[in-house]
């Protein structure tokens, strides 16, 4: 039986204001963490100087070129397309007390391209990035008068663009901060669990209270949560293992739980008391977290494996998280394990857990695409990918997941977060472009641009079984 789509299914792409507009000091932009990260999160945090450069200055030249990028959007069937402000261009340094006008123009301008086409936007407000003037002058998210200075950066843009954005979401991949504290929560240096675990409680404030101010000032829109879909399995059927995977599991959907539910919950008590944890949170806090999202969004490329006893197998760091590999599963060129069948598991985890519609904003395949003699690039391992995860989603629409949308990551090649590079490419779209930085950005469609082009139009009738 072929299955389509749900009516209105919201197929696009997605894609990051710090690796792909470039631009990094024009238009009255500020310095951000990401530029204090030449080689990407895994990299060094390095101070920005007259003579440093890094790759992501330029990224793919998106800020120049979005119109030749949304027509390309357009040319495939985009319904949606994600992308993040910059929080630095709209208040360079975090907390001028008015918003950079230039900034605010330029996503008028994007928003008003991506109209013409007929695509809406769905905006993330931090994707993997803050003012470092907050990180310098009050320590990142350690600081309460943060969440203060996001709330209005929050309103100042939901306010100048309340009638072009109707999807929102507040931080990318919020559980990151667990991971890497300075992209996550703007912390410099080591830190402790307890320091992590207080930025983090900040950050869940702002993001109810930017929820709070999207519900008051679009009614009509839609805002959600994002997290890093970081599933493990129990590496055996041991008990121990079994309860481990549950452990780190709850690790990340700890946010969520918060986000969705409006409430810490009673498991976390014991993981803070057992690590000396001990937050500051005021009953104001405790009514603000009450204002929960509309829809959970999450991230999957990759499911991993836990155990009682990780010593006794090879761990390996993929992604941002430390897993052990599935024996059951093979990996990309860069370790990371594909599990289609994951994304299903996952899909109906989370509808159970939370009973809210739910939104695919990240996902697909980073591998090295080498153009043939006359140009082309026959990434059939690409759409063998997506059509195996595709599949999978729609299995889970069957079994009764109330999903809004899909948004392959990097529809157009950009640059990576991990490690800064050009060279895992995730794009339907080619970008001639090095890790050196070399090329002419000139964009050339791959055999993946009309495969997605033939999934959209069908609305995944298409798709094989």
């Amino acid at each position: 039986m072929q299955m389509r789509f749900p009516e209105g299914f919201l197929w696009g792409g997605s894609v990051a204001a710090n690796q792909v507009e470039g631009a990094w000091n024009e238009g009255g932009k500020g310095v951000s963490t990401s530029d204090l990260q030449p080689q990407g999160i895994h990299g060094n945090v390095v101070e920005r100087d007259a003579n440093s450069t890094g790759i992501k200055d330029v990224a793919i030249d998106f800020y120049h070129r979005y119109p030749e990028d949304i027509q390309l959007f357009a040319e495939m069937g985009f319904k949606v397309l994600r992308t993040s402000i910059a929080w630095t261009r709209i208040y360079p340094n975090g907390d001028e007390s008015e918003p950079n006008e230039e900034g605010l123009a330029f996503y008028d301008r994007l928003f008003d391209e991506m109209a013409r086409y007929g695509i809406q936007p769905l905006i993330t407000l931090s994707h993997y990035e803050m003012p470092y003037g907050l990180v310098k002058n009050y320590d990142g998210w350690s600081s309460r008068k943060v969440i203060d200075l996001f709330e209005r950066y929050a309103r100042t843009v939901f306010t100048r663009y309340r009638h072009k954005v109707k999807y929102w979401l507040t931080f990318n991949e919020i559980n990151m901060a667990l991971h890497a504290p300075f992209t996550g929560v703007g912390l410099a240096g080591e830190r402790s669990k307890q320091e992590i675990y207080q930025a983090i409680h900040h950050q869940l404030v702002a993001s109810a209270r930017a929820v709070r101010a999207c519900h008051e000032i679009i009614p009509d829109a839609k805002i959600g949560s994002m997290l890093l879909g970081g599933i493990r399995y129990p590496m055996t059927c041991k008990p121990e293992d079994v309860l481990q995977s549950q452990r780190v599991n709850r690790d990340w959907l700890f946010f969520g739980d918060v986000q969705a539910r409006g409430a810490y919950p009673a498991w976390i008590g014991r993981f803070f008391r057992e690590n000396n944890i001990a937050l500051t949170i005021t009953g104001q806090d405790e009514r603000d977290l009450q204002e929960t999202v509309d829809f959970i969004s999450f991230s999957y490329y990759m499911s991993g494996c836990a155990a009682a006893q990780p010593e006794l197998y090879q761990s390996s760091r993929t992604n941002i998280m430390r897993m052990i590999p599935n024996p059951y599963l093979e990996s990309s060129e860069w370790g990371w394990q594909i599990d289609p069948q994951g994304l299903r598991f996952l899909l109906n985890e989370l509808h159970d857990r939370y009973q809210k519609p739910l939104f695919i904003v990240e996902n697909g395949l980073g591998a090295k695409d080498v153009p043939t003699a006359d140009g082309t690039i026959e990434d059939d391992y690409r759409i063998q990918y997506l059509q195996a995860h595709l599949v999978q989603v729609r299995e889970a629409i069957e079994d009764g997941v109330e999903l809004l949308g899909y948004t392959s990551w990097g529809p157009i090649d950009l640059v990576s977060a991990g490690t800064a590079q050009m060279s895992k490419r995730y794009g339907f779209i080619y970008v001639d472009r090095d890790d050196a930085g070399n090329g002419t950005l000139a964009r050339r469609r791959k055999k993946s641009f009309f495969w997605y082009r033939d999934v959209i139009s069908s609305n995944g009738a298409i798709l094989a079984p």
